[in-house]
């Protein structure tokens, strides 16, 4: 079973919207054994959309579209559909009630006939009620095909995935068992990591497939089967597992499908253990922080952070003091341990974490090379820094600062 995406506004195309429901639908397809064979982006053109329609249909089984399904002019997705079908828009009374008890309950005003009009719908369609707004989902089917149109706006879409799409498509079809597993590796580069398990690699049963997937100072190995014995599958993919562990133990810091990120074994670990987390950041500018509080839960193990990211506020905030950094420069391993340790203190936590660097262009208030970061870890009973050199480009700079100290907390917990 294979599937296309076909994403339709000009937002994407001039990069002023960032394609999310792609990736979202890619997911949850391939849970249940679909594989995407094309993501397409595409104008909101007519004729570009009925040439992308297609093409897909020539190429895989299920095509499913998101965009272009608003109130507003460039909203043509539901007329180039009806056109491509040779059907005819007509009135759903259900939608139409759907729009009217949104537009009662949570809008206001007056319900204009553009908004009346998101309930025409080519008649073959069966409509995929969207409770979250105005636009319905449709669901088509010509020969053996399937077609399904869905809002653009990313929650309204998740949704009607996650409760309507994904449960009608096991229904119709009978998909094979795919599996992945993602490994996470720190502190190996992706030659290196090649390079020490090379042997298991080309051992591999030519059913499972390994993909290297670097990024700034960690590494993800994703095995990847697929059959149609569920079990099967799961045990010849845990057995290359077990296998390849030993090679790579000091680097292997859990299964991202089953943690999820670093920061997520981080949390799972400090809440299991009744452990707390204090940060104080400066080059990587609250980074740190926002990977632990974009997550639900962080109150339960995470006191506070602070960004000082001026000299002057690690003097005055964090009480760093003067002299210790007329010393030996605001980029050094003092100031980076003073950060750490009083953060630990401010907050009163078990743990703390601070980074303090040149990411550039310039160097700032330090002589220290551009790329320069000292990441200190402090706890109860000590605290110490490392000095890395992450380059000269700034964002590469900060995401692999923020990177090496998320590796070093891990150990440094994991100790524990």
């Amino acid at each position: 079973m294979q599937a296309e995406i076909i994403t339709i506004g000009d937002e994407l195309l001039i990069g002023q919207v960032i394609d999310t429901n792609s990736a979202f639908i890619a997911k949850q397809l391939n849970k249940i054994g679909i594989s995407v064979y094309q993501i397409t982006s595409v104008q909101d053109d007519k004729r570009h959309i009925l040439k992308a329609l297609k093409e897909a249909e020539s190429n895989v089984d299920v095509v499913i579209l998101t965009g272009g399904l608003g109130p507003t002019k460039d909203d043509i997705t539901k007329k180039t559909i009806a056109e491509y079908f040779n059907d005819t828009l007509v009135k759903d009374d259900a939608v139409l009630k759907n729009i009217e008890y949104i537009w009662r309950n949570y809008v206001g005003g007056t319900l204009l006939q553009v908004n009346k009009d998101q309930a025409l719908v080519p008649s073959m369609a069966q409509i995929l009620m969207n409770e979250l707004g105005t636009a319905p989902g449709m669901w088509l089917e010509k020969d053996d095909k399937t077609f399904i149109s869905l809002p653009g706006v990313p929650y309204e879409m998740n949704a009607l995935i996650e409760e309507q799409v994904i449960p009608k498509l096991k229904e119709k079809y009978n998909c094979p068992y795919i599996l992945h597993k993602t490994l996470l590796v720190y502190g190996l580069g992706e030659s290196a990591l090649a390079d020490r398990i090379e042997s298991w690699e080309e051992a591999l049963p030519e059913h499972i497939k390994l993909a290297y997937l670097p990024n700034l100072g960690k590494m993800r190995l994703r095995l990847s089967a697929k059959g149609s014995n569920e079990q099967q599958v799961k045990d010849d993919v845990q057995n290359e597992i077990d296998k390849v562990i030993p090679l790579i133990k000091d680097e292997f810091f859990g299964l991202e499908d089953e943690e999820g990120s670093v920061e997520i074994i981080i949390s799972k670990h400090l809440t299991k253990i009744g452990k707390t987390l204090a940060i104080a950041e400066s080059c990587t500018g609250g980074t740190v922080a926002e990977r632990f509080t974009v997550n639900s839960g962080a109150s339960a193990y995470f006191n506070g952070g602070v960004v000082t990211y001026s000299t002057e506020s690690k003097i005055n905030v964090l009480g760093v003091p003067r002299n210790e950094i007329e010393t030996n420069s605001v980029v050094s391993s003092q100031v980076a341990e003073s950060m750490a340790k009083n953060a630990l203190q401010l907050f009163h936590s078990d743990f703390a974490v601070a980074t303090t660097g040149n990411a550039g262009p310039t160097k700032g208030d330090s002589d220290e090379e551009i790329g320069t970061v000292f990441i200190a870890i402090a706890t109860k009973t000590g605290v110490y820094s490392e000095k890395f050199n992450f380059g000269n480009h700034r964002i590469k700079v900060i995401n692999k600062a923020v990177n090496k100290a998320l590796e070093m907390l891990l150990k440094e917990i994991f100790k524990n």
